[in-house]
């Protein structure tokens, strides 16, 4: 899978340095906007610039400028999605908007953001008829486990690390229900519950028992 980043969850994963699970788990490719870069963290996220930075000139993160996305002959169309998402959401922060509109001009096919309030970025893209799905880093971490190589016990480990190091009082409870309400009981997308389905089968998982593992270490 293809990512676009929002800036809240690159300082997350960033602070906890844990950010190899982002590289590692959209193994076709992790991208951010310029504009999130060079504004939104040199804003919020002065402590990580350098991490981040050295990822880029490492080629683990590729930075899409306008310049790029014009030599790609896509700015025009990142231009429309820029305006139709500040419609959609407001005058809030411009990285969500940024974030979305490369993951819709570039075909990233994700959104990694951990703004989860209504009318934000997450909620949103559920309820939308879009190709983007939007992921938490509790969607990733509980997908990481699900179809990857990672223990229960080692998926709570860094779900607490970046929420001590981000002080974000989540409950990792709370995140596995949201996680299987969404994509397997009462999802917005029925696409959603095709894909989770379609990706253990392929990894021959059988997602209600892992799922039942992981809650009882929460």
């Amino acid at each position: 899978m293809r990512a676009s980043l929002d800036t809240n969850a690159i300082i997350h994963f960033y602070k906890a340095g844990l950010q190899n699970i982002l590289f590692d788990f959209f193994d076709e490719g992790v991208f951010i906007y310029e504009q999130i870069r060079n504004v939104e963290l040199n804003n919020h996220g002065q402590e990580i610039l350098e991490a981040v930075d050295a990822d880029i000139r490492a080629g683990k993160i590729e930075l899409y400028t306008d310049e790029q996305l014009k030599e790609q002959a896509v700015f025009k169309i990142f231009q429309t999605n820029v305006n139709e998402n500040r419609n959609l959401y407001g005058k809030g922060d411009l990285g969500e908007v940024y974030a979305i509109s490369l993951a819709q001009t570039i075909g990233a096919y994700a959104l990694v953001t951990d703004d989860t309030k209504q009318g934000g970025p997450y909620m949103s893209l559920l309820q939308f008829e879009d190709e983007v799905m939007p992921f938490t880093f509790a969607d990733i971490l509980i997908l990481r486990y699900l179809l990857g190589d990672v223990d229960a016990r080692q998926t709570v480990d860094d779900f607490n690390l970046i929420n001590e190091k981000s002080e974000l009082n989540w409950a990792f409870r709370s995140q596995i229900t949201k996680f299987i309400k969404r994509f397997l009981t009462d999802p917005y997308r029925e696409d959603d519950k095709e894909w989770i389905l379609s990706q253990t089968s392929k990894h021959g998982v059988r997602i209600k028992n892992k799922l039942a593992e992981l809650s009882k270490l929460v």
